[in-house]
């Protein structure tokens, strides 16, 4: 309440006796969630003051939201000139959490005790202990940061039953994620042909994405695919390989779709009353008509909602936890603010990828009201500059805090920078990239196989697109990147550095075609350096180039006065560094990065 006229009496307000400011993590708005995973570090910060000159501690609680027992960690002022305090939990449960900090005066001691669930801060005088605000945290299973996915559409390999003739090379690629594109029932009106052309032929399977005709909608199995028996037996044979599948989920649907003919208010309309396709200018979808997720009729707006709700239930209830979101920027934010929420509520296991290659904001705003994870920029971003800026922004900056990103070198929609008639290299070092600037990466299928021929010179799209056609690939072709892509996936989860978002440093170097980059994680190892790894990558797939790097060896937990190890992961070659300036060269010809576990020599 504030002060009442000048002789009025403050009875308190906003801030207390100390102030706590920028608590971290946070979501720019702070209604909703911050984001980690069971057994992440999280670092929790905040900036900390009184006035005067009393010394202050600090500490942070939290707990599930529910839960009457807090748990709780010291904070430490880590910067004093801007009074920044910082701890590091790990929280264990899974589902919505709430934090808090607490300060107080350090001098004014008593004899309360510290245990785990107590509601007093050790040391604390009473009247002046402040605590901020509580702030929300959603703790999700370490999928939602972690993983390697891999697409495929089971049509080209012969439906549900042949696609799990597939799942053995997948696993034994070392992939943890098998994502489908829709399997669902296609539309024959205006069904488009080959290369998106708008002439089908008799027997062209038509697009996925153009969901539904007389045998069902989004709930439905594609009768050329199998049925939902086909489909139980898949998500078995995925799970019994140690993998799991996700499941695309496009909120479209075809002009035959049953919902069309149930449900006519649930469409946007033209003015001569047709129904309104989709486009993307200069893209048009004639065989995609998009939801109008604000209907007009009464209750319409609450059974479009809940109908979509029910898709999620329905494969749910099949054993899917994780979903590949189709163009959700498209759809009202209020309808994720809702949805996710409401399926999380009932199935906190569940993670939402994001497809949304839309302006910043919208893809930010997307993570914070609650997706798990956000397809990226990573495809567009080529050079050492933009990289460099792009991860900075990514790993450090505030977004961290609640979007994960997921680095996809191609999808189906996008053949994209030197992938595009590119060489072997090429696709070596983007796969390279991919695989260890961040924890989550994935590949469509045929990227093992360099598939690299565009529509044409200015549409990002694959020639002879599998959104239009059925592909017949010859798994056992010499030369196949599955090696290699079978050696990161090992090496991913061998070095527990490769499984955190924040770690990442970039090393200094003269050189623009060379991007060098350190992760570290502590691994309970005798040494006491920890896990430490250094990716060196050369950026120019046509050219061999070297340069002399500048590493942190202190922050590095290596030795700053004896020799220490780098073992190349990729080639099993180890060498002997000593000092802070190694000399690297990297030819494409023979191998365009390494993959170095920096270590002290016993």
């Amino acid at each position: 309440m504030p002060v009442t006229g000048v002789r009025g009496w403050y009875s308190g307000g906003v801030i207390g006796r100390i102030v706590i400011d920028d608590v971290r993590p946070r979501t720019p708005t702070g209604r909703y969630p911050a984001k980690a995973v069971i057994g992440e570090a999280v670092t929790v910060g905040a900036t900390v003051f009184k006035d005067g000159h009393d010394p202050l501690a600090a500490r942070v609680r939290w707990r599930p939201v529910g839960d009457r027992k807090w748990r709780q960690e010291p904070m430490r002022l880590v910067a004093p000139g801007i009074d920044r305090w910082e701890a590091v939990i790990e929280p264990a449960d899974l589902g919505r959490h709430e934090l808090v900090v607490e300060a107080w005066v350090d001098g004014e001691r008593t004899a309360v005790g510290t245990a785990v669930g107590e509601d007093t801060a050790a040391g604390e005088g009473a009247g002046h202990r402040t605590a901020s605000e509580p702030h929300p945290l959603w703790v999700d299973r370490e999928r939602a940061l972690v993983g390697a996915w891999y697409e495929l559409f089971p049509r080209s390999e012969g439906g549900l039953r042949g696609a799990v003739d597939r799942l053995d090379a997948v696993a034994a690629m070392g992939f943890d994620v098998v994502y489908l594109p829709p399997i669902h029932p296609i539309g024959h009106t205006a069904r488009k042909g080959p290369n998106n052309t708008r002439a089908a032929r008799p027997g062209d399977p038509g697009s996925p994405w153009a969901i539904g005709d007389e045998s069902g909608g989004h709930t439905a199995v594609h009768p050329d695919l199998g049925d939902i028996h086909d489909f139980d037996a898949f998500v078995a044979a995925t799970d019994g390989l140690g993998m799991e599948v996700a499941l695309d989920y496009a909120l479209q649907c075809s002009p035959d779709h049953p919902w069309v003919h149930e449900h006519p208010e649930w469409f946007h309309r033209r003015p001569d009353g047709t129904i309104r396709y989709a486009e993307n200018p200069p893209k048009k979808y004639e065989d995609i008509y998009p939801l109008n997720f604000w209907p007009a009729a009464p209750g319409a707006r609450e059974a479009l909602w809940h109908a979509c709700k029910d898709i999620l239930d329905f494969w749910i209830g099949h054993g899917v936890r994780a979903f590949r979101v189709d163009n959700p920027h498209t759809k009202p934010m209020a309808f994720w603010e809702w949805l996710i929420p409401a399926v999380q509520d009932d199935h906190p296991d569940v993670i939402f990828l994001a497809e949304a290659f839309t302006r910043p904001p919208v893809m930010a705003k997307l993570a914070e009201v609650g997706f798990s994870q956000s397809y990226t920029y990573f495809t567009w971003r080529t050079f050492r500059a933009e990289l460099v800026e792009y991860l900075e922004e990514l790993c450090h900056g505030p977004k961290a805090d609640y979007m994960r990103p997921n680095f996809w070198p191609n999808t189906p929609d996008i053949l994209s920078g030197p992938l595009r008639l590119g060489s072997r290299a090429a696709f070596e070092l983007r796969l390279v990239l991919a695989a260890t600037l961040v924890p989550s990466y994935g590949v469509y299928s045929g990227y093992e196989l360099l598939e690299n021929e565009p529509a044409s010179e200015f549409n990002e799209e694959y020639l002879h697109s599998e959104k239009y056609e059925v592909k017949t690939r010859d798994w056992q072709r010499s030369g196949s990147l599955a090696p290699l892509i079978t050696r990161l996936n090992d090496i991913r989860r061998r070095h527990p550095a490769f499984a955190e978002l924040r770690n990442l440093r970039f090393v200094p170097g003269s050189n623009d075609a060379i991007l060098a980059y350190a992760k570290r994680a502590a691994d309970g190892s005798d040494t006491g350096f920890g896990d430490t790894v250094l990716t060196v990558v050369n950026l120019d797939p046509h050219r061999a180039h070297e340069d002399v790097l500048g590493l942190d060896l202190a922050a590095l937990g290596l030795p700053l006065d004896a020799p220490f190890e780098a073992h190349d992961e990729l080639s099993d070659t180890t060498y002997v560094w000593s000092g802070s300036n190694p000399y690297v060269r990297l030819d494409p010809e023979v191998a365009p990065a390494h993959v170095l576990h920096l270590r002290a020599i016993p």
